[in-house]
Protein backbone atom coordinates (compact mmCIF):
# COMPACT_ATOMS: atom_id res chain seq x y z
CA UNK A 1 0.00 0.00 0.00
CA UNK A 2 2.85 2.54 0.99
CA UNK A 3 6.53 2.31 1.11
CA UNK A 4 7.22 1.43 4.55
CA UNK A 5 10.83 2.97 5.00
CA UNK A 6 11.77 1.46 8.00
CA UNK A 7 11.72 -1.86 6.35
CA UNK A 8 15.34 -0.18 4.32
CA UNK A 9 18.85 0.19 5.97
CA UNK A 10 18.93 3.89 6.86
CA UNK A 11 21.99 4.64 4.94
CA UNK A 12 20.09 3.51 1.57
CA UNK A 13 17.50 5.70 1.75
CA UNK A 14 17.16 9.07 -0.16
CA UNK A 15 18.58 12.19 1.98
CA UNK A 16 15.16 13.87 2.66
CA UNK A 17 13.60 10.62 4.00
CA UNK A 18 17.06 10.27 6.50
CA UNK A 19 16.31 14.07 7.30
CA UNK A 20 12.89 13.52 8.01
CA UNK A 21 12.96 10.59 10.06
CA UNK A 22 15.38 12.70 11.98
CA UNK A 23 13.97 15.80 12.26
CA UNK A 24 10.28 15.26 12.98
CA UNK A 25 10.50 12.97 16.18
CA UNK A 26 12.66 15.98 17.67
CA UNK A 27 10.19 18.32 16.38
CA UNK A 28 7.59 16.29 17.92
CA UNK A 29 9.33 16.16 21.56
CA UNK A 30 10.63 19.85 21.38
CA UNK A 31 7.22 21.44 20.03
CA UNK A 32 4.96 19.10 22.61
CA UNK A 33 7.30 19.74 25.51
CA UNK A 34 8.09 23.79 24.54
CA UNK A 35 4.27 24.60 23.84
CA UNK A 36 2.88 22.76 27.24
CA UNK A 37 5.57 24.74 29.15
CA UNK A 38 4.64 28.30 27.55
CA UNK A 39 0.57 27.19 28.16
CA UNK A 40 1.64 26.18 31.92
CA UNK A 41 3.93 29.52 32.58
CA UNK A 42 1.67 32.25 31.26
CA UNK A 43 -1.53 30.96 31.81
CA UNK A 44 -0.11 31.75 35.77
CA UNK A 45 -0.16 35.31 35.06
CA UNK A 46 3.49 36.33 36.59
CA UNK A 47 5.62 36.56 33.95
CA UNK A 48 4.81 40.57 33.86
CA UNK A 49 2.43 40.50 30.80
CA UNK A 50 -1.08 42.01 30.56
CA UNK A 51 -3.92 39.65 30.60
CA UNK A 52 -4.23 40.77 26.96
CA UNK A 53 -1.17 39.80 26.07
CA UNK A 54 -1.07 36.56 28.09
CA UNK A 55 -4.20 35.37 26.41
CA UNK A 56 -3.03 35.60 22.87
CA UNK A 57 0.29 33.97 23.68
CA UNK A 58 -1.75 31.02 25.09
CA UNK A 59 -3.97 30.93 22.51
CA UNK A 60 -0.84 30.91 19.90
CA UNK A 61 1.07 27.95 22.47
CA UNK A 62 -1.76 25.98 21.80
CA UNK A 63 -2.50 26.35 18.30
CA UNK A 64 1.30 25.46 17.80
CA UNK A 65 0.56 22.64 20.21
CA UNK A 66 -1.85 21.61 17.53
CA UNK A 67 0.02 21.73 14.93
CA UNK A 68 2.48 19.77 16.06
CA UNK A 69 0.38 16.99 17.16
CA UNK A 70 -1.69 17.11 14.15
CA UNK A 71 0.94 17.87 11.18
CA UNK A 72 3.68 16.53 12.51
CA UNK A 73 3.27 13.25 14.65
CA UNK A 74 -0.13 12.03 13.65
CA UNK A 75 0.47 12.93 9.46
CA UNK A 76 4.04 12.92 8.98
CA UNK A 77 5.87 11.02 11.65
CA UNK A 78 2.92 8.47 11.38
CA UNK A 79 3.58 8.59 7.39
CA UNK A 80 7.15 7.37 7.78
CA UNK A 81 7.08 4.96 10.85
CA UNK A 82 3.70 3.92 10.64
CA UNK A 83 2.27 3.67 7.02
CA UNK A 84 -0.90 1.24 7.48
CA UNK A 85 -2.95 2.81 10.34
CA UNK A 86 -6.51 3.64 10.53
CA UNK A 87 -5.39 7.08 9.51
CA UNK A 88 -4.58 6.05 6.14
CA UNK A 89 -8.12 5.45 5.72
CA UNK A 90 -9.75 7.83 3.61
CA UNK A 91 -12.70 9.38 5.11
CA UNK A 92 -10.14 9.82 8.85
CA UNK A 93 -7.80 10.74 6.03
CA UNK A 94 -9.39 13.29 4.39
CA UNK A 95 -10.73 14.83 8.00
CA UNK A 96 -7.12 14.51 9.29
CA UNK A 97 -6.25 16.91 5.90
CA UNK A 98 -8.96 19.10 6.66
CA UNK A 99 -8.19 19.72 10.19
CA UNK A 100 -4.13 20.25 9.57
CA UNK A 101 -5.21 23.14 7.16
CA UNK A 102 -7.62 24.38 10.02
CA UNK A 103 -4.88 24.35 13.06
CA UNK A 104 -2.46 25.57 10.89
CA UNK A 105 -4.41 28.79 9.98
CA UNK A 106 -5.69 29.17 13.45
CA UNK A 107 -1.81 29.61 14.29
CA UNK A 108 -1.26 32.45 11.72
CA UNK A 109 -4.29 34.44 12.07
CA UNK A 110 -3.61 34.36 15.68
CA UNK A 111 -0.73 35.88 15.40
CA UNK A 112 -1.48 38.26 12.98
CA UNK A 113 -4.32 38.91 15.90
CA UNK A 114 -1.67 39.43 18.54
CA UNK A 115 0.62 41.69 16.23
CA UNK A 116 -2.85 43.97 15.56
CA UNK A 117 -3.76 43.74 19.26
CA UNK A 118 -0.12 45.42 19.82
CA UNK A 119 -0.30 47.84 16.98
CA UNK A 120 -3.45 49.18 18.94
CA UNK A 121 -1.56 49.41 22.24
CA UNK A 122 1.09 51.24 20.91
CA UNK A 123 0.29 53.28 18.24
CA UNK A 124 -3.67 54.38 18.85
CA UNK A 125 -4.28 55.91 22.23
CA UNK A 126 -7.67 56.40 21.84
CA UNK A 127 -8.70 52.48 21.03
CA UNK A 128 -6.09 50.79 22.78
CA UNK A 129 -8.59 51.20 26.19
CA UNK A 130 -11.34 49.76 24.55
CA UNK A 131 -9.73 46.94 22.60
CA UNK A 132 -6.97 45.83 24.03
CA UNK A 133 -8.39 43.83 26.92
CA UNK A 134 -8.88 40.20 28.07
CA UNK A 135 -12.86 40.39 26.86
CA UNK A 136 -11.59 41.67 23.45
CA UNK A 137 -8.89 38.88 23.10
CA UNK A 138 -11.03 36.25 24.39
CA UNK A 139 -13.50 37.35 21.53
CA UNK A 140 -11.06 37.59 18.89
CA UNK A 141 -10.14 33.89 19.83
CA UNK A 142 -13.82 32.98 19.95
CA UNK A 143 -14.28 33.90 16.54
CA UNK A 144 -10.94 33.40 14.57
CA UNK A 145 -11.20 29.59 15.48
CA UNK A 146 -14.48 28.69 14.10
CA UNK A 147 -14.51 30.64 11.47
CA UNK A 148 -11.16 29.01 10.06
CA UNK A 149 -12.61 25.53 11.42
CA UNK A 150 -15.65 26.34 8.84
CA UNK A 151 -13.33 28.06 5.91
CA UNK A 152 -11.32 24.49 5.24
CA UNK A 153 -14.35 22.03 5.85
CA UNK A 154 -13.93 21.92 2.06
CA UNK A 155 -10.55 19.91 2.09
CA UNK A 156 -12.32 17.29 3.17
CA UNK A 157 -13.78 16.76 -0.48
CA UNK A 158 -10.82 17.40 -2.30
CA UNK A 159 -9.31 13.66 -1.56
CA UNK A 160 -10.32 10.04 -3.10
CA UNK A 161 -9.03 6.96 -2.66
CA UNK A 162 -5.63 5.60 -3.37
CA UNK A 163 -6.94 1.79 -3.10
CA UNK A 164 -9.50 -0.46 -1.88
CA UNK A 165 -8.65 -3.29 0.41
CA UNK A 166 -12.21 -5.39 1.55
CA UNK A 167 -13.63 -2.67 0.67
CA UNK A 168 -12.43 -0.25 2.86
CA UNK A 169 -11.33 3.11 1.01
CA UNK A 170 -7.17 3.77 1.63
CA UNK A 171 -5.41 6.56 1.32
CA UNK A 172 -5.72 10.29 -0.07
CA UNK A 173 -5.09 11.54 -3.26
CA UNK A 174 -6.21 14.73 -4.32
CA UNK A 175 -9.14 14.51 -7.35
CA UNK A 176 -8.43 15.39 -10.44
CA UNK A 177 -10.99 17.73 -10.74
CA UNK A 178 -9.05 19.89 -7.79
CA UNK A 179 -6.41 20.66 -10.37
CA UNK A 180 -8.63 21.87 -13.13
CA UNK A 181 -11.50 23.21 -12.33
CA UNK A 182 -11.69 26.87 -12.09
CA UNK A 183 -13.80 26.85 -8.77
CA UNK A 184 -11.25 24.18 -6.77
CA UNK A 185 -8.24 26.62 -8.23
CA UNK A 186 -9.48 29.61 -7.57
CA UNK A 187 -9.97 27.83 -3.93
CA UNK A 188 -6.80 27.01 -3.53
CA UNK A 189 -5.69 30.43 -4.16
CA UNK A 190 -8.24 31.53 -1.88
CA UNK A 191 -6.53 29.39 1.00
CA UNK A 192 -2.82 30.73 0.26
CA UNK A 193 -3.62 34.16 0.15
CA UNK A 194 -5.76 33.88 3.11
CA UNK A 195 -2.51 31.82 5.07
CA UNK A 196 -0.19 33.20 5.17
CA UNK A 197 0.61 35.88 2.14
CA UNK A 198 -2.54 38.04 3.62
CA UNK A 199 -0.95 37.54 6.94
CA UNK A 200 2.69 38.12 6.53
CA UNK A 201 1.55 41.27 4.22
CA UNK A 202 -0.13 42.74 7.55
CA UNK A 203 2.45 41.92 9.95
CA UNK A 204 4.62 43.78 7.72
CA UNK A 205 2.84 46.55 7.62
CA UNK A 206 1.98 46.15 10.97
CA UNK A 207 5.45 46.31 11.80
CA UNK A 208 6.60 48.80 9.87
CA UNK A 209 3.64 51.27 11.44
CA UNK A 210 4.53 50.33 15.06
CA UNK A 211 8.47 50.81 14.38
CA UNK A 212 7.73 54.21 13.14
CA UNK A 213 5.62 55.67 15.97
CA UNK A 214 8.16 54.31 18.57
CA UNK A 215 10.73 56.41 16.78
CA UNK A 216 8.81 59.52 16.79
CA UNK A 217 7.65 59.27 20.07
CA UNK A 218 10.59 58.03 21.49
CA UNK A 219 12.62 60.99 20.10
CA UNK A 220 10.23 63.36 21.04
CA UNK A 221 9.62 61.95 24.41
CA UNK A 222 13.90 62.63 24.51
CA UNK A 223 13.69 65.80 23.55
CA UNK A 224 11.29 66.87 26.47
CA UNK A 225 13.09 64.99 28.92
CA UNK A 226 16.55 66.64 27.69
CA UNK A 227 14.57 70.16 28.17
CA UNK A 228 14.17 69.33 31.93
CA UNK A 229 17.55 68.38 32.17
CA UNK A 230 16.86 64.78 33.24
CA UNK A 231 18.57 62.62 30.35
CA UNK A 232 20.79 60.81 33.00
CA UNK A 233 17.20 59.55 34.57
CA UNK A 234 16.24 55.94 33.51
CA UNK A 235 13.28 56.43 31.52
CA UNK A 236 10.33 53.75 32.40
CA UNK A 237 8.05 54.61 29.48
CA UNK A 238 11.01 54.13 27.06
CA UNK A 239 11.99 50.77 28.73
CA UNK A 240 8.24 49.38 28.39
CA UNK A 241 8.16 50.11 24.96
CA UNK A 242 11.38 48.57 24.11
CA UNK A 243 10.35 45.34 25.85
CA UNK A 244 7.30 45.17 23.68
CA UNK A 245 8.86 45.90 20.73
CA UNK A 246 11.59 42.99 21.32
CA UNK A 247 8.76 40.74 21.84
CA UNK A 248 6.20 41.41 19.21
CA UNK A 249 9.45 41.70 16.69
CA UNK A 250 11.10 38.15 17.73
CA UNK A 251 7.36 36.80 16.97
CA UNK A 252 6.18 38.41 13.91
CA UNK A 253 9.95 38.36 12.78
CA UNK A 254 10.00 34.89 13.49
CA UNK A 255 6.79 33.88 11.95
CA UNK A 256 7.82 35.87 8.67
CA UNK A 257 11.15 34.31 8.30
CA UNK A 258 9.64 30.66 8.33
CA UNK A 259 7.30 30.92 6.67
CA UNK A 260 8.84 32.75 3.24
CA UNK A 261 10.02 29.39 2.25
CA UNK A 262 7.25 27.69 2.09
CA UNK A 263 5.47 30.34 0.09
CA UNK A 264 8.14 30.92 -2.47
CA UNK A 265 7.80 27.40 -3.03
CA UNK A 266 3.64 27.51 -3.55
CA UNK A 267 4.43 30.35 -6.02
CA UNK A 268 7.43 29.09 -7.81
CA UNK A 269 5.10 25.40 -8.25
CA UNK A 270 2.33 28.27 -9.79
CA UNK A 271 4.46 29.31 -11.76
CA UNK A 272 6.29 26.17 -13.22
CA UNK A 273 2.58 24.42 -13.60
CA UNK A 274 4.38 21.77 -11.82
CA UNK A 275 1.54 19.23 -9.74
CA UNK A 276 3.82 16.40 -9.74
CA UNK A 277 7.32 15.31 -8.30
CA UNK A 278 9.52 12.31 -10.23
CA UNK A 279 10.79 10.68 -7.11
CA UNK A 280 12.45 11.59 -3.67
CA UNK A 281 15.58 12.87 -5.17
CA UNK A 282 13.55 15.54 -7.32
CA UNK A 283 14.92 19.22 -6.17
CA UNK A 284 11.72 20.54 -5.93
CA UNK A 285 10.32 17.84 -3.74
CA UNK A 286 13.40 18.17 -1.74
CA UNK A 287 12.55 22.40 -1.37
CA UNK A 288 8.94 21.42 -0.82
CA UNK A 289 9.54 19.12 2.00
CA UNK A 290 11.76 21.73 3.56
CA UNK A 291 10.10 24.61 3.39
CA UNK A 292 7.76 22.25 5.43
CA UNK A 293 10.04 21.76 7.96
CA UNK A 294 10.80 25.62 8.42
CA UNK A 295 7.55 26.08 8.56
CA UNK A 296 6.99 23.28 11.40
CA UNK A 297 10.10 24.73 13.21
CA UNK A 298 7.62 27.89 13.89
CA UNK A 299 5.61 26.32 16.13
CA UNK A 300 8.27 25.35 18.42
CA UNK A 301 10.52 28.45 18.55
CA UNK A 302 8.00 30.97 20.56
CA UNK A 303 8.86 29.36 23.83
CA UNK A 304 13.07 29.85 23.32
CA UNK A 305 11.64 33.80 22.17
CA UNK A 306 9.30 33.97 25.40
CA UNK A 307 12.77 32.90 27.32
CA UNK A 308 15.04 35.14 25.33
CA UNK A 309 12.88 38.27 25.51
CA UNK A 310 11.30 38.10 28.86
CA UNK A 311 13.22 37.78 32.39
CA UNK A 312 10.26 37.05 34.46
CA UNK A 313 9.37 33.99 31.95
CA UNK A 314 12.87 32.96 32.52
CA UNK A 315 12.20 32.61 36.16
CA UNK A 316 9.20 30.91 36.47
CA UNK A 317 10.86 28.58 34.05
CA UNK A 318 13.90 27.87 36.16
CA UNK A 319 11.86 27.72 39.33
CA UNK A 320 9.50 25.03 37.59
CA UNK A 321 12.76 23.25 36.81
CA UNK A 322 14.10 22.96 40.35
CA UNK A 323 10.19 22.07 41.67
CA UNK A 324 10.70 19.58 39.38
CA UNK A 325 14.01 18.48 40.01
CA UNK A 326 12.81 18.54 43.69
CA UNK A 327 10.36 16.24 42.73
CA UNK A 328 12.07 13.94 41.15
CA UNK A 329 14.83 13.83 43.71
CA UNK A 330 12.20 12.97 46.46
CA UNK A 331 10.61 10.26 44.32
CA UNK A 332 13.98 8.76 43.24
CA UNK A 333 15.04 8.82 47.43
CA UNK A 334 11.53 7.31 48.68
CA UNK A 335 12.18 4.43 45.90
CA UNK A 336 15.40 3.46 47.46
Amino acid sequence: MKIIFTDYPFFLLPPIVQSGMIYYPIIAVLGILANVISIVILSRGKCGLSKCVSRYLVAMAAADLLVVVIDVLLFRINHIYFPETFLFITQVCAFHRALNHAVTDISVWLTLSFTFDRYLMICCHKLRSRFCTEETAARVIATVCPLLCFKNIPWYFAFEPKISVHNVAWGCNVKQECLIEPTWISFNWIHRCISPLLPMFLISLLNALTVGHILMASKVRRNLRGSKNTTNQNDAELESRRNSIILLFAISGNFIMLWMTYFICFLWAQITTRRYFTGLSDPSLIADETSYMLLLLSCCTNTCIYAVTQSKFRGELKSGMKYLWRMMSKCVKEGF
